[in-house]
């Protein structure tokens, strides 16, 4: 994946309380915010990822561009749910930060939750959406909760608008059993620059027609059988940690081995006492002639 900065808008308003979405509205967007900063962060470590709400009295950059997950934790925390929406002001806002990114070789990409109703009218919308193209930031719409035709004809509107070479994507994703994260996956927001998974639609949604796990990890759709893939990723994680343990416990022998072949010091491989009861080792007993001097001197010594 290129090189991007990303500033992720959540909606925290009054409308992200609802629990159509598992466990609820708020609770889903975090989830998918966590695997959006890990997509994007692991194909390309120089990217970096932004957080922002646009709830409550206006909207608040709660974590500049960073490339430290657990900053992002923290501005997820932080957000309190209040108010309603201010969708024209958060993107202007989001523009702005993205202005400012330390890397100018970073691309510009602005993610949206929403879920509540948009209150900016055609006009407004699609006169942002231009100055949006112009700048080159690319904006991707995850549309879900309030899945209003008003509200869906709005963004469908802005997206037609703001679209350029390098991609601007509208995902609607309907209330159901899996997580809205697991919907994501499949949709072009995460999955390449512009490139829309085999089987997928324009919105990110199954287009009904023949697949054989192109585009999917371990070919096989997380939005159809997220049970599936979360067990394929277990497996492989699992396969892996063995294969690494496997590798050290390898290197762990290789080394006591090495250890093993190293001979002993030969004085130290000698017994403390020889045949004839003295002490053995090198420099440890006097040799036969100097103890035959020895013998001498003592015998002079005695006649004197």
């Amino acid at each position: 994946m290129v090189l991007e900065a990303t500033m992720i808008v959540v909606d925290n308003s009054e409308s992200s309380r609802n629990g159509d979405y598992v466990p609820s509205r708020w609770e889903a967007q975090s989830d998918a915010v966590n695997m959006i900063f890990s997509v994007k962060t692991q194909a390309n470590p120089e990217s970096s990822v932004g957080l922002m709400s646009m709830g409550g009295k206006g909207p608040e950059v709660l974590v500049t561009l960073t490339t430290d997950f657990g900053k992002i934790l923290d501005g997820m925390h932080r957000t309190k749910i209040r108010g309603g929406t201010h969708l024209a002001t958060g993107i202007q806002i989001a523009g702005l930060a993205l202005k400012h990114r330390q890397n100018k070789s970073q691309r510009q990409r602005i993610i949206v939750f929403t879920c509540s109703p948009i209150e900016e009218d055609e006009k407004s919308l699609i006169k942002l959406a231009k100055r949006m193209k112009k700048n080159n930031i690319s904006i991707d719409f995850i549309a879900f909760g309030d899945l209003d035709p008003a509200n869906t004809h709005k963004l469908e509107i802005f997206n037609d608008n703001v679209k350029s070479g390098d991609g601007s994507h509208l995902a609607v994703i309907p209330p159901g059993p899996n997580l809205l994260s697991d919907h994501l996956v499949s949709t072009p927001i995460l999955s390449g620059d512009g490139a829309i998974p085999r089987g997928g639609g324009e919105n990110g949604t199954d287009g009904g027609g023949e697949s054989s796990g192109g585009g999917f990890e371990f070919g096989v759709d997380p939005s159809t059988d997220p049970e599936l893939a979360l067990a394929l990723r277990m497996s492989m994680e699992e396969e892996k940690a063995r294969q690494d343990k496997a590798t050290k416990a390898k290197e762990d022998a290789a080394k006591e081995s090495n250890l093993e072949g190293i001979p002993e010091e030969s004085a130290e491989s000698q017994p403390l006492l020889d045949q004839n009861g003295e002490a053995s080792g090198s420099g440890s007993a006097p040799a036969p002639e100097e103890k035959k001097d020895m013998d001498e001197d003592g015998d002079k010594m005695d006649t004197a």
